[in-house]
């Protein structure tokens, strides 16, 4: 045997039967037959499992399940995809199931009879959908702070991004940067607003005017090839580029090929804010953050499993650990050795 711990799942897998069958048959609710209960039972008590008694008297209407909400662009990137993924496998883990919901349509009304809590992740202040989620009356954990008016206490899982930002500026220009330049989301999310005032607030510290150009919250390649292009048009000193948004790392480097612009090894820096396999697979290889965001998913589905089982109180926050991987995008010019800081302007 694993010493993983057996979950509802299991138990209705090796029965047969679906989960709510297997809940009713151990808890001797629902319209069961008894030939039914008797081998669930049978099972449970083979595969050793022993029913999270906390969890279980806080899943109200026993919908066990958690609701998702992530941003309308989530589809397309990996970002989120990977997010979802591991919020789900925490959430199995308390035999929870996780329901995907549509971010145009979370009227409160219908909310509290189908889940048990709600993660809502990366949440817009301008999006009115959220404050009818934040007051259905289940526990909500958000995955970064929501920044607009708040219904009710609720948890959260944060990332440090000003500090994440403040490490890739500090890291081109230890590689040689004097005049970096940021594609920064739009957007009233909390990440989207740390990124674009920790551009300015780093300049203003260190005397050093940074080049920021907005670009949508989710751009395409296309939108940030365009977008550099325009930057480094407008102001051909900048010699490094940060590109935030999920993916879009490819679209600064076709855009300095474009412009006869060589990346890294004294030519161009660029990095993005989102590590992923747009990052890691372009040519040179881009420096990133890695949010970790599978890690991240987890971290927030565990919260609300806390929450729910009375683990944690409803307005907790924890903090997420991301990593700077540097890569050859950023690399210095043979002139120059890694760790030294710019010359000054």
């Amino acid at each position: 045997m694993t010493s993983r711990t057996v979950t509802l799942l299991d138990v209705a897998r090796a029965a047969g039967v679906s989960k709510s069958t297997a809940s009713d048959a151990l808890q001797g609710s629902g319209r069961v037959a008894a030939a039914t209960r008797d081998r669930v039972r049978t099972v449970a008590a083979g595969l050793g499992y022993r029913p999270n008694g906390a969890a279980r008297r806080l899943r109200r209407a026993s919908t066990g399940a958690l609701g998702l909400l992530l941003p309308q662009t989530a589809t397309r990137l990996d970002y989120y995809m990977n997010l979802a993924f591991g919020a789900v496998a925490r959430a199995q883990e308390e035999g929870l199931d996780v329901v995907l919901l549509a971010p145009a349509g979370g009227a409160a009304g219908p909310l509290a009879p189908r889940v048990d809590g709600l993660l809502a992740i990366d949440p817009e202040a301008g999006d009115s959908v959220v404050p009818r989620l934040l007051d259905a009356g289940v526990p909500v954990v958000t995955g970064e702070r929501y920044l607009g008016p708040a219904a009710g206490p609720s948890g959260a899982v944060v990332c440090d991004n000003a500090a994440s930002l403040t490490a890739l500026l500090d890291h081109v220009t230890e590689r040689g940067s004097r005049r970096p330049g940021v594609l920064a989301p739009a957007g009233t999310s909390a990440w989207a607003t740390a990124l674009r005032a920790t551009a300015v607030s780093w300049g203003r510290a260190r005397g050093v005017e940074v080049a920021l150009r907005t670009v949508p919250f989710a751009a395409t390649p296309g939108e940030a090839e365009a977008a550099t292009r325009a930057l480094l048009a407008d102001d051909p000193a900048v010699d490094a580029v940060i590109c935030a948004p999920d993916g879009s790392a490819p679209g600064v480097l076709r855009a300095a090929a474009a412009l006869g612009r060589t990346v890294g090894g004294g030519g161009l820096l660029v990095a993005s804010c989102v590590d992923g396999p747009a990052a890691r697979g372009a040519e040179p290889p881009v420096t990133a953050v890695d949010l970790r965001p599978a890690a991240y998913g987890r971290a927030c589905a565990e919260l609300l499993c806390d929450i729910l089982a009375g683990r944690a109180a409803p307005d907790t926050v924890r903090r997420h650990a991301w990593a700077l991987e540097t890569r050859a995008s950023t690399a210095p010019g043979p002139d120059r050795a890694p760790g030294l800081s710019a010359p000054p302007i």
